[in-house]
């Protein structure tokens, strides 16, 4: 029997439309415990959002930890025999929020392998539908740690330095940069370089042509080259008009490498989406295939349901003391079997949207 999508919620239609997606281009699912050793997260603790994280003893004294990250979880299990590996998955992580946690419905994919540019601009290109396919307001924002990492390079850094000037790059405080590179003694042409790609946000191609003016070495022409090659393979999709470059967007250098991203939605004030290519996580356990991929947080999708004025259910019945049973059963199966949702009760609930009205 197959499911209306009138009875599903939201989120349940965009775990639908988003796995039709990704089977499309030849991604198949992949399932993992909920559970992982307390110590791979413990030894990862950078690569994932700052937080505490859910353990308790397993039954042969191990410590345990309830999944905070699916990446990590994927990546210690995968063998690294060669070939490409193309997986998406749809699993629940659990994660602080405030001074309680939170169950997270995650979607999303992973490409493990030998990455090219193809491979890059694929996920790159899935990334901007899944947004689309949950919001037609949404936009996709990318960065490329080789190029930060380039730029940083040009300059006679320590590494409590360069975690400094990252982390304002990140907030996007040009004054802050300046006065870091003041205080270092570090040139005017660095400090130039590096508050112009802070302030850095336009549109693929347009950016493209501010990075050509602010690249310093061959670590920069080297990334350089991977965005002109990505985008000219976005366009073969059709894709890549409506992203944008903002290298504001900073992930752990220890574990990112290449092409970073997010994704937005109007109405939803915190990304929804983000990836990127991680090949630098694999090395960390011993494995040389590259990776990129990115999670979709379904959850937030919650803070969309309001402004979409979405129904609870298809029908409330209402019925009163003289209401013959048999034919409030019939009147309900009937409805039911037309695939729609229905609640009975005697009296109307508070805080229930619904499509009909019906008494008996």
């Amino acid at each position: 029997m197959s499911i209306s999508k009138d009875v599903l919620r939201y989120d349940e239609q965009a775990i639908m439309r988003l796995r039709s997606l990704y089977k499309q281009y030849g991604y198949t699912q992949y399932r993992m415990s909920r559970f992982e050793e307390y110590g791979l997260y413990a030894e990862n603790k950078a690569f994932l959002a700052p937080g505490e994280i859910i353990t308790f003893t397993g039954a042969g004294g191990k410590l345990m930890a309830l999944r905070p990250d699916v990446t990590l979880s994927i990546v210690k299990n995968m063998t690294d025999s060669g070939g490409m590996r193309k997986l998406y998955y749809n699993e629940n992580i659990y994660r602080p929020e405030g001074h309680d946690f939170k169950e997270r419905m995650q979607v999303g994919l992973e490409c493990i392998g030998d990455i090219d540019v193809y491979t890059m601009s694929e996920v790159l290109m899935l990334a901007g539908r899944s947004l689309s396919e949950l919001s037609k307001k949404s936009r996709l924002d990318i960065s490329h740690m080789g190029y930060i990492s380039g730029l940083l390079n040009s300059a006679d850094l320590t590494a409590k330095q360069r975690m400094e000037l990252i982390r304002r790059i990140r907030e996007k405080n040009a004054p802050e940069i300046k006065s870091l590179c003041a205080e270092y003694g570090l040139a005017d042409s660095f400090m130039e370089r590096v508050t112009a790609l802070t302030s850095l946000y336009a549109p693929y191609g347009d950016a493209l042509i501010e990075l050509r003016k602010l690249s310093v070495n061959e670590e920069t022409e080297a990334a350089l080259r991977e965005l002109e090659s990505i985008r000219d393979s976005l366009g073969r999709f059709g894709a890549g008009q409506d992203i944008s470059i903002d290298f504001s967007i900073v992930n752990d250098l220890d574990y990112y490498n290449g092409v970073i991203f997010q994704g937005c939605i109007d109405g939803i004030p915190v990304k929804v989406l983000s990836g990127g290519s991680y090949d630098r996580l694999l090395h960390r356990f011993g494995k040389k295939s590259g990776a990129i991929g990115f999670a979709v947080y379904l959850d937030l999708l919650e803070m969309l349901a309001p402004a979409r004025g979405a129904p609870d259910i298809d029908v409330l019945l209402l019925y009163g003391d003289n209401t013959d049973p048999g034919a409030l059963a019939r009147e309900v199966g009937a409805l039911t079997a037309e695939g729609r949702s229905v609640r009975v009760q005697r009296e109307k609930p508070e805080n229930i949207k619904y499509k009909r009205l019906m008494t008996m």
